[in-house]
C-alpha cells in the first residue's frame, strides 16, 4: 500500500502546470476587469491526465507568494476539472497594481502536483487625473481645405525626478493615432495605437512599464499625434461616402498619465493638462488611406528629450467636453511590426522610375534609407500589380474606388486627389544617410514605385515592414500536395494583412470591418491564430452599433434589461461607416453580415470556452433576436452569396441565416443566463446535442420552437420533390445540408443534386463567400471529402490554384483576375483552410474550448501524408498521418485535462499500445491525454 502511494505521488510530480494565462494573456497580463479569468495547462508523459481539483494563490507581492501566502486570494482546494476560464474571486487588486499568482492541481488519483511558476497580472486605471489635450486649431470642413498641409502635432512635458524609482507605468491614448515618447525614445513597440472603435462609445488606452526609461534629473514625456480614424479626410468613397459624416471626429488629441512609485513608498503623477507644450511636427500630412508626407527639414532635434528649449512652443488646449468615462484598456493584441521583408528585385521600367518588388503582397509600409541634398523629395507609391510595361498598377488598391486619373496621373499635391492612390513622400534634410518610415498610415501592396530618389536605389535601401494585430500563431498545416501548402500560406498572409484591430475586407481600398467576411472565415482564423481577445473585441464593436428601439413579438421577455434607445440590430461594418446594403431596416446590414455577432459569440464558446462575452452583451443579443426586420415572416433580400459566379439565392440564404440566428441565440441564452457550473452551458457545439437541454429555459424553448417552425417553412418553400433547393446551385444545395435544415429522408436526393452540379462544372465550384464555406462543410459532413479534394485541387478558373497560377500571394476578392477593380488581398475565400484543419487533419471541437476533441482525418485524393496542429486553450492538439500503399498510420497528441474521440479511416483499425484507450467499433477509439499511434488498412 505504501509503495502504491509513493509511486502515485512520483508520477504526479512529473506533471507540469505551465502556460499560466490571465484573460488569454501570458505574464505580465494587462487587465482592467475586476474579476479576471485564469487558465493553465497540464503536461505529463503519462496518458490520461485529468484534473480533479486545483488551488490558486494570489498575492500582492512576489515575496508573499514565495512564502505561500495568498494575501489577495487563497482559493483553497476546489474540486473542479476546470483549468480554463476560472474567475478570480479574491480581494480587489486596485488601480495600477500587480497581482502575482500560482496554481497547483490534483489528478484523477487524488495526488497533487508541485506549484507552478508564478505569473503576474497588472491592472489598469478606472479613475483618470489626466485631461484630454490638443493643439489650438479650428477644424475646417471646407471641401478642399482638409487636403492642405496639416502638420501632426508634437506634445511634450518636462518633469524632474530627484529620488530612486521603484516602478513607473504610463497610461496613454490618443485620437486618432499616437506615438508616445520618453526621454528621446519611443515607448513600447506598438504601432497605430489605439485600435479602431466607435470613439463615441469606447476609446482604448495602452499601458507601458517605463521604469527603465526614467532617469534622475530632468525627464521629458511626449507624443506625436496622427489623424487616424478620428480625423479622416472627406474623401468621396465610391463617389458619395464621406466618413466624416458617420464617424466620431475631431482634432487629434492626447491623454497621458504617468504613475511613478518611488522606493521610499511615495508616489507622483505626471498627467496631460494645459501646462503641456505643443508645436507642429514634420509629418505635414497623414491619412489612413492616402499616406503620409514627412518633411525632415521641419524636425526639431531633441524635442522629446531633456535639455530642449520649448519656450517658443504654445500651450496645449484642454478639451473641456472630452469624456474620460469611455476609456478602457485595449482589448485586442496591439498592432506591431511582425515581419521584415527584403526586396527580391528593383527594376527601372522608365528612366528615374524604380519598382521595388517585395515578392509578397502584405499590409504595412516601406522603410527607406536615402542620402540626398536638403529639399530632395522622394515619392513612394504602393500597389499590388504591375502593368505589362513593368510600371506600377495601383488601381486595385485605390481608396474607395475614388478613381479619375489612370496610370499616368500625377499626384496633384493640395486638393482632393482625382485618384486616391497610396502615396508616402519624404523630403530630405540633407544630413547624411536618412531613414524614413510612415507612422500614421498603412498600405496593402507588393510593389512600391519610387520616384525622385537621388542616384540609383539598391535593395539594401528598402525594407517592407509587415504590420498586424499581433495575434499568436496557434496552428499549422502541411501535406504532400505542394499546392495546398501554398494555399495555406496564401490564406495566412491574407488574414494577417487584414487583422488590424478590426478584421477588414482589404488593407487598402476600404479597411472596414465587414461582418460577412468574418462569417466566412472566422473558423479559419481561429484554427491558425489565437483570436480570443480579437473576436471578443469584435463582438463588442458590433454591439456598440446603435439601431432604433422597436417592439418585439416576444413581448416583455427583456423589459428588465432594456434601456432607452437600446441597440436593436447590427450594421454591415463595425465600427459603422455609413454602409447599409440590402439590410433589414434602419442602418442594419444584410443578414449574412449582421450575423457575425451571434456567430462570433457562439464560436468564442466553441473554440475558447468563452462565456463572459455572451453575459456582458446579453442586452444586445436579446435586442437583435427581437429586431422586427429579423422577426418578419421572411428575409427576402440581402447581398447573399457575395461574388458567386451564378445567380445568388437571396431569399434562400436570407431565410437560412435567419434560422441560424435563432439557433445561435438559443445557445447564447443558455450561456448568458445560466450559472457557470450549469451542465447545459457545457453542452457540446454539435447542433443536435445542444437542443437536448433547451426546454428548461422558457425563452430558449420559444427560440427552439421558432427555429423548428422556420425550418419547416423553409423546406416547404424551397425544397422540391427531386431534392433541388430553390434554383439548385451549389450554394442552394450546400447551405441547407451544412447547417442541418435538410430532412433526413431527402438528404440523399439533395446531396445527389449537389454532386451532379459539381460534376457538370468539371469539379469546379460556382460559389461565393458563404457558399464556399458551406460547400466544403456539406461535402465533408456527408462523406464526400474526395469531391472536396478535387475542387480544392483545381488549377483552372475558378479555383485557388488559378490564383496561384496567376501569381497571387494573397487571396483575391473575386475568383477571376482583375487589374482594375477587385482587391488582391481579401480573406473572404479563405474557408478552404478550415477544411484543411477540420477534414484533412480532422481536428474539431466536441465541447467548448476543446475540452472534448474529435479527431477524424480524411485520407483522400493522392495525398500520402498530412500533418499539423492546433493549440487549443488546454494545450497542443497534434495530428500526423501517412499512408504507404493501403497501410495508414495516424499519430495524435492530446493535451492534458481533455479527452478525445479518434475515428480512424479504413479497416482493421488498431493501436499497438492500448494503455488508456477504450476501443470501440468501426475504428472508433476513446482516449485521454497523451500520445497515441493507430494503424489501419485502406480499401
Amino acid at each position: 500500500m505504501l509503495l502504491t502511494v509513493v509511486v502515485s505521488s512520483m508520477l504526479m510530480k512529473s506533471v507540469s502546470v505551465l502556460n499560466l494565462r490571465c484573460e488569454y494573456q501570458t505574464s505580465p497580463s494587462l487587465v482592467d476587469v475586476a474579476r479576471p479569468r485564469l487558465a493553465w495547462q497540464l503536461q505529463s508523459a503519462e496518458r490520461g491526465l485529468r484534473q480533479t481539483a486545483y488551488q490558486i494563490l494570489v498575492a500582492s507581492s512576489v515575496e508573499a507568494l514565495k512564502k505561500g501566502k495568498g494575501d489577495l486570494w487563497d482559493s483553497g482546494k476546489v474540486k473542479s476539472d476546470e483549468s480554463i476560464q476560472v474567475p478570480y474571486a479574491g480581494a480587489s487588486v486596485g488601480d495600477n497594481k500587480s497581482a502575482f499568482w500560482k496554481v497547483r492541481v490534483w489528478d484523477q488519483n487524488g495526488s497533487s502536483s508541485d506549484w507552478s511558476s508564478s505569473a503576474e497580472w497588472r491592472t489598469g486605471l478606472t479613475s483618470w487625473k489626466a485631461d484630454w489635450i490638443e493643439r489650438h486649431v479650428k477644424q475646417t470642413f471646407a471641401p478642399v481645405d482638409p487636403y492642405d498641409d496639416d502638420p501632426a502635432p508634437l506634445l511634450r512635458k518636462s518633469f524632474r525626478i530627484e529620488k530612486p524609482v521603484a516602478s513607473a507605468t504610463l497610461f496613454v491614448s490618443g485620437l486618432g493615432y499616437f506615438e508616445p515618447r520618453l526621454n528621446g525614445e519611443k515607448v513600447g513597440d506598438h504601432q497605430l495605437d489605439p485600435g479602431w472603435t466607435d470613439f463615441s462609445k469606447r476609446v482604448s488606452y495602452s499601458m507601458f512599464d517605463v521604469s527603465k526609461q526614467l532617469r534622475q534629473g530632468e525627464n521629458v514625456l511626449g507624443a506625436m499625434l496622427g489623424n487616424g480614424w478620428f480625423n479622416p479626410l472627406p474623401l468621396k468613397m465610391w463617389g458619395h461616402l464621406n466618413l466624416r459624416e458617420h464617424l466620431t471626429i475631431g482634432n487629434p488629441r492626447l491623454i497621458a498619465q504617468l504613475e511613478i512609485r518611488y522606493k521610499d513608498g511615495s508616489t507622483e503623477t505626471v498627467a496631460s493638462n494645459g501646462s503641456w507644450r505643443v508645436v507642429d511636427g514634420p509629418i505635414i500630412r497623414n491619412s489612413v488611406y492616402l499616406g503620409e508626407v514627412y518633411d525632415a527639414r521641419a524636425e526639431q532635434r531633441g524635442w522629446d528629450g531633456p535639455g530642449f528649449d520649448d519656450s517658443s512652443w504654445g500651450h496645449a488646449k484642454v478639451v473641456a467636453d472630452a469624456n474620460k468615462e469611455t476609456l478602457s484598456l485595449q482589448q485586442t493584441p496591439p498592432i506591431r511590426i511582425t515581419k521584415t521583408l527584403k526586396p527580391v528585385r528593383i527594376t527601372e521600367p522608365k528612366p528615374g522610375v524604380y519598382i521595388v518588388d517585395y515578392g509578397q503582397n502584405f499590409a504595412g509600409w516601406t522603410r527607406m534609407k536615402v542620402k540626398g541634398p536638403a529639399g530632395t523629395r522622394i515619392r513612394l507609391r504602393s500597389g499590388e500589380l504591375l502593368y505589362d510595361d513593368g510600371t506600377l498598377n495601383g488601381m486595385t488598391s485605390v481608396a474607395g474606388q475614388a478613381k479619375g486619373g489612370g496610370k499616368d496621373y500625377v499626384y496633384p499635391g493640395k486638393g482632393e486627389p482625382r485618384t486616391a492612390f497610396q502615396i508616402d513622400e519624404y523630403v530630405c534634410k540633407g544630413e547624411g544617410v536618412e531613414t524614413f518610415q510612415p507612422r500614421f498610415t498603412f498600405h496593402g501592396f507588393r510593389y512600391v514605385e519610387v520616384t525622385g530618389y537621388p542616384g540609383k536605389p539598391e535593395v539594401a535601401d528598402f525594407e517592407g515592414e509587415r504590420l498586424n494585430s499581433d495575434v499568436e500563431k496557434v496552428g499549422s498545416f502541411e501535406c504532400s500536395n505542394p499546392m495546398f501548402n501554398r494555399i495555406q500560406t496564401m490564406v495566412e498572409w491574407t488574414l494577417l494583412s487584414n487583422i488590424f484591430s478590426v478584421e477588414s475586407d482589404c488593407p487598402h481600398r476600404e479597411k472596414f470591418g465587414y461582418g460577412g467576411d468574418q462569417v466566412a472565415v472566422s473558423e479559419t482564423a481561429m484554427y491558425t491564430f489565437d483570436m480570443a481577445r480579437f473576436y471578443a473585441n469584435t463582438a463588442h464593436l458590433l454591439a456598440e452599433t446603435e439601431i432604433i428601439d422597436l417592439p418585439s413579438q416576444f413581448g416583455n421577455e427583456f423589459d428588465s434589461v432594456r434601456k432607452p434607445n437600446v441597440k436593436r440590430g447590427f450594421t454591415e461594418t463595425a465600427p459603422y461607416v455609413g454602409i447599409a446594403d440590402e439590410g433589414l431596416g434602419g442602418q442594419t446590414g444584410p443578414i449574412g453580415w449582421a450575423s457575425a455577432f451571434p456567430l462570433l459569440v457562439t464560436q468564442l464558446n466553441d473554440y475558447y470556452g468563452e462565456k463572459r462575452v455572451a453575459q456582458d452583451l446579453y442586452v444586445e443579443e436579446s435586442s437583435w433576436i427581437c429586431f422586427p426586420g429579423l422577426e418578419s415572416s421572411s428575409v427576402e433580400k440581402g447581398i447573399s452569396d457575395h461574388e458567386s459566379l451564378v445567380p445568388k439565392p437571396a431569399a434562400l440564404t436570407g431565410q437560412a441565416f435567419k434560422i441560424l440566428n435563432y439557433d445561435w441565440f438559443s445557445r447564447i441564452v443558455l450561456l448568458a443566463k445560466l450559472p457557470e457550473n450549469d451542465p447545459r452551458v457545457k453542452a457540446p457545439s454539435s447542433r443536435d446535442v445542444l437542443w437536448a437541454g433547451r426546454g428548461k429555459d422558457s425563452f430558449a424553448k420559444r427560440l427552439q420552437d421558432t427555429s423548428e417552425s422556420l425550418t419547416s417553412e423553409f423546406n416547404k418553400r424551397f425544397l422540391k420533390l427531386d431534392g433541388t433547393y430553390d434554383i439548385g446551385t451549389q450554394c442552394c444545395q450546400a447551405m441547407p445540408l451544412a447547417i442541418g435544415l435538410v430532412p433526413e429522408d431527402v438528404k440523399p436526393k439533395v446531396l445527389d443534386v449537389l454532386l451532379k452540379d459539381i460534376e457538370a462544372h468539371d469539379d469546379h465550384l460556382t460559389t461565393g463567400i458563404f457558399g464556399t464555406k458551406y460547400l466544403f462543410e456539406a461535402l465533408s459532413d456527408n462523406g464526400h471529402d474526395d469531391v472536396a479534394y478535387r475542387i480544392a485541387n483545381q488549377k483552372t478558373f475558378p479555383s485557388w490554384g488559378y490564383m496561384l497560377e496567376k501569381g497571387a500571394t494573397t487571396l483575391w476578392e473575386h475568383w477571376d483576375y482583375s487589374d482594375n477593380t477587385f482587391s488582391h488581398n481579401h480573406p473572404m475565400f479563405g474557408s478552404v483552410s478550415e477544411w484543411f484543419y477540420r477534414s484533412l487533419l480532422g481536428i474539431r471541437p466536441a465541447a467548448p474550448g476543446f475540452k472534448k476533441i474529435l479527431i477524424r482525418p480524411s485520407v483522400v485524393g493522392d495525398l500520402t501524408y498530412a500533418k499539423g496542429h492546433h493549440d487549443c486553450p488546454y494545450g497542443r492538439i497534434a495530428v500526423s498521418w501517412h499512408r504507404k500503399g493501403s497501410a495508414l498510420t495516424l499519430d495524435v497528441d492530446i493535451p492534458g485535462n481533455t479527452v478525445a474521440t479518434v475515428i480512424m479511416p479504413g479497416q482493421d483499425a488498431k493501436t499497438s499500445d492500448q494503455t488508456g484507450v477504450h476501443v470501440g467499433s468501426d475504428g472508433v477509439f476513446e482516449v485521454g491525454s497523451g500520445r497515441y499511434q493507430f494503424t489501419s488498412t485502406l480499401k
